[in-house]
């Protein structure tokens, strides 16, 4: 055979062999990225964030409520002077910033959803903690950590579930 026929069969072989990789390689069925829906629910925390003592309690079923119900969790501290106030203008940037259910955890967070929870009349609240009684206000006052956080996820998976459609 002439040195052309050995270079037009090597690049046969060649196009053959890539053409057959593409035809069997294995597609990925599923996609690597988590999908999201559009439901968000928020935590408004202490200045300690997720290391507070009620934080991560909520955290752990908020995060097993995005597990099952695809809705996206996200959390904001409040930084600077820990007083109802301050911690006012942090609840203020999740109620018009797209949640869908605030939870607050610390006294910080919890007494500015006291405070401000009636001038958000369509948005629902849930205080981890002590609260006052109000109509768009659910408080967890559970005995112990695992029921605290169990009430929690089952909040926020109705709340993620519902605003999904």
């Amino acid at each position: 055979m002439s040195r052309r026929t050995w270079i037009a069969a090597a690049a046969a072989a060649a196009i053959a062999a890539v053409g057959l990789t593409w035809l069997l390689w294995p597609e990925d069925a599923e996609p690597r990225a988590r999908q999201y829906t559009a439901a968000t629910a928020c935590l408004l925390t202490p200045a300690a964030g997720l290391t507070d003592k009620d934080a991560v309690l909520a955290w752990d079923g908020m995060q097993k409520a995005s597990l099952a119900t695809h809705g996206k969790v996200r959390y904001l501290a409040v930084a600077g002077d820990q007083t109802p106030a301050n911690a006012a203008t942090y609840l203020a940037t999740l109620a018009i910033g797209g949640c869908n259910l605030i939870l607050a955890a610390g006294q910080a967070p919890a007494a500015a959803v006291d405070a401000n929870a009636a001038s958000y009349p369509a948005m629902h609240f849930v205080v981890v903690g002590a609260a006052k009684t109000q109509a768009n206000v659910t408080k967890i006052t559970e005995p112990d950590a695992a029921a605290t956080t169990e009430t929690v996820r089952t909040l926020v998976d109705k709340a993620l579930k519902d605003a999904a459609g």
